[in-house]
């Protein structure tokens, strides 16, 4: 189903008028949940919107949790053509525990407003297939909550239960990135390394083959310890010298940076620079620039996969009591729905073959942008973009590349077909 999306700043106005319609906010609403509590609390939202919600399970952690997902739209368990597929991930790091709340109760926000007849968000969950994983990492949950929020040091509970940290633990796809940027190489969908399997803890592999089986778009990864919108790339492209950092641009620098800026005004604070005692103009920032990492998530989202993510920073306390709760949820509620929105921007369509049968794995390209995305298996792809006009290609081997010309607004994505005609035809033609 597709309808018009009104610009987000719009749309926050709205949603805060209209308050949180059934979600009370009061303290007694609001606690740290366990494993079972967890599972419990996301079961609960699927027995409430059972047409609208699907939960799945992408893995087991090393010590046999399940990764669950919520998935929310109005066809659950299917991949409708031209309907953008998102991600939500939180408690990567099992100690930095907001994320994880705040995915809990987004679910069931969303779960409520839909049943309340919220426009904006029965359009969203019409128009967006959504899937919500609240813990990367709960094994790492269960070391930090034993101690809980009084007593949790800076890194009790950070890794899995083999104290791996997971966002150091993806392929490093970066190295191989910037020599094929001095070598004229592939920008897109980065081989993976041979043993590739071997180099990963179970939670990283669930989430890597999680990517491998849904065609993602746009992704935030929820962190803990600073307040700021983190976007790539996380990696420098020069060698480390002590006390020096240095912005590592991606291809879509621009729109990263429109996109980490799209939660951080929508956030209650984020925006205004100035928290945790540090200093992010915006409430924003670079990954490198900040400081450099090797084998992240965020990066290898974009190196590996059509999807584009950021990291956010939300909370100065890795754990913070579950007081604190009610009003990092308000602080956080409208930016979590504005950037979900963000997919809806670019352009969108779909590949052919002269006899109108789907392309799959097509090349989308924009010139002057370095980086291509893929059309799915059903043949539809996603891009996004800025506004503005822009040339853009689909090219698969075997057919001759097909050029349009596209004006992007501000507003929905704009619809842009290909029809490719195989090599061998055209030669007979």
């Amino acid at each position: 189903m597709q309808q018009a999306w009104t610009l987000p700043w719009l749309a926050a106005l709205l949603l805060g008028l209209m308050g949180l319609m059934g979600l009370p906010a009061h303290g007694s609403d609001f606690q740290h949940h366990r494993y079972e509590d967890m599972v419990r609390a996301m079961f609960a939202v699927q027995s409430e919107c059972p047409y609208i919600t699907r939960i799945y399970s992408i893995g087991r952690s090393v010590e046999g949790r399940h990764l669950y997902v919520l998935e929310l739209s109005d066809n659950p368990g299917i991949h409708e053509t031209l309907e953008p597929e998102f991600k939500y991930v939180g408690n990567m790091h099992g100690n930095e525990v907001l994320g994880r709340e705040l995915l809990i109760k987004l679910g069931q926000f969303l779960c409520e407003e839909y049943r309340a007849g919220n426009q904006r968000i029965m359009r969203l969950i019409h128009d967006t297939r959504i899937h919500i994983l609240p813990s990367m990492n709960p094994d790492g949950y269960e070391v930090a909550a034993r101690q809980g929020p009084e007593f949790n040091g800076y890194l009790v509970g950070r890794g899995n239960s083999r104290e791996i940290d997971l966002n150091r633990n993806f392929p490093d796809l970066n190295a191989l990135m910037y020599y094929y940027e001095k070598t004229s190489g592939r920008n897109h969908h980065l081989p993976l390394p041979d043993n590739w399997e071997q180099q990963v803890e179970p939670e990283t592999m669930a989430v890597i083959k999680w990517m491998q089986n849904y065609n993602f778009i746009l992704s935030a990864n929820l962190h803990g310890g600073a307040v700021v919108a983190n976007y790539p790339f996380d990696k420098s492209r020069d060698p480390r010298i002590r006390g020096r950092t240095t912005y590592a641009a991606t291809p879509d620098d621009k729109i990263f940076r429109k996109l980490a800026r799209t939660y951080s005004y929508a956030h209650s604070w984020m925006h205004k620079g100035w928290n945790c005692g540090d200093f992010f103009d915006e409430g924003i920032t670079n990954g490198a620039s900040w400081y450099s990492l090797s084998k992240g998530m965020q990066d290898f989202n974009y190196l590996y996969t059509n999807c584009f993510e950021i990291t956010l920073e939300l909370s100065c306390d890795k754990f913070p009591p579950a007081s604190a709760l009610p009003r990092e949820w308000l602080g956080n509620r409208e930016a979590l729905v504005s950037y979900l929105e963000q997919v809806h921007h670019g352009i969108k369509g779909m590949v052919y073959d002269e006899n109108s049968n789907p392309v799959g794995n097509a090349e989308i390209s924009v010139a002057g942008v370095n980086h291509d995305v893929t059309t799915g298996v059903d043949g539809d792809y996603f891009r996004l973009l800025l506004p503005g006009t822009y040339t853009v290609t689909a090219s698969a081997p075997g057919y001759v590349p097909s050029t349009s010309t596209v004006t992007v607004g501000p507003a929905e994505a704009i619809q842009v077909c290909f029809f490719l005609c195989r090599t061998w035809w055209k030669t007979y033609e």
